[in-house]
């Protein structure tokens, strides 16, 4: 299993702490971006945030977010260029779009026009500056993409597999009913836990998204163990946006006690 870290994970740490940590972690790569209470990078140049990321071992596997990306403008079309523009100057594997997550768009013919719209336009520059998109369809009720079936479906109706690859999230898998996995089309698997009794399915935010131990909800150890015996070999990314979390005093122990509880179940080299 490739241990991973989102800063999300970490927001209150500067780019260099967020580095070491995952480098103590034994992470085979990090997640930035742009949407934390932090200039991307911490205001470095991205070519110099990467060479320092590959100095200490890591790989950048994905630079986040645009958000709404199918809610397709000129401006937009922009941003797109812009982060992949950036991902690539950082070496980055990878870069992440999200989907418009307001409770408008959800019809499903202007869901799947909108859709497809996006990744027309999106598809030749990713294929101009060489880079990956990596697409979330979100679980909410509210989310105007939360199949992958359906963004399986426009991915290969568009001849883009490869260009965008699509995030499996333990969270968002729950909330959107599980359904079925596609580990050819996967570029990362984020993973977070639910351990909040009281909560129906449909209440779960991301406000509630914690380490995983004993006590989750989501089955992580059940989706993660799927996708790999099935031939998922990329990064298993730890993203939680809990306030607990986000206080932690001692992350590196926290942290590394969940991945290797999850390592210990699904019977995999920690």
């Amino acid at each position: 299993m490739k241990r991973a870290l989102n800063h999300m994970t970490t927001p209150n740490l500067g780019y260099v702490e967020f580095l070491e940590l995952a480098k103590s972690l034994g992470c085979y790569g990090v997640e930035v971006r742009n949407d934390i209470a932090r200039p991307l990078f911490d205001g470095m140049a991205p070519n110099e945030a990467g060479a320092l990321a590959r100095d200490m071992g890591l790989e950048i596997v994905g630079v986040s977010q645009v958000y709404p990306f199918n809610t397709w403008t000129a401006d937009r079309a922009d941003e797109v260029l812009a982060l992949i523009k950036t991902a690539k100057a950082a070496g980055a594997h990878t870069m992440s779009l999200i989907p418009r997550n307001d409770g408008t768009q959800t019809g499903e013919g202007e869901r799947r026009v909108n859709l497809r719209t996006a990744l027309t336009a999106i598809k030749p520059m990713l294929e101009g500056e060489g880079m990956v998109a990596l697409v979330e369809p979100l679980g909410f009720l509210r989310s105007s993409l939360r199949s992958k079936t359906e963004l399986v479906e426009e991915i290969e109706a568009l001849g883009a597999k490869g260009l965008f690859k699509l995030v499996h999230d333990t969270f968002h898998h729950t909330l959107a009913d599980d359904g079925p996995i596609y580990p050819e089309h996967t570029g990362i698997i984020h993973i977070s836990a639910v351990v909040d009794p009281s909560l129906a399915v449909s209440e779960m935010e991301d406000e509630h998204r914690v380490l995983v131990d004993e006590n989750d909800r989501l089955g992580n150890i059940e989706q993660i163990a799927a996708l790999l015996a099935v031939g998922y070999d990329g990064p298993v990314s730890y993203e939680c946006f809990s306030p607990e979390t986000h206080a932690l005093t001692d992350p590196f122990t926290a942290i590394n006690r969940s991945f290797e509880f999850i390592s210990s179940q699904i019977n995999t080299p920690a």
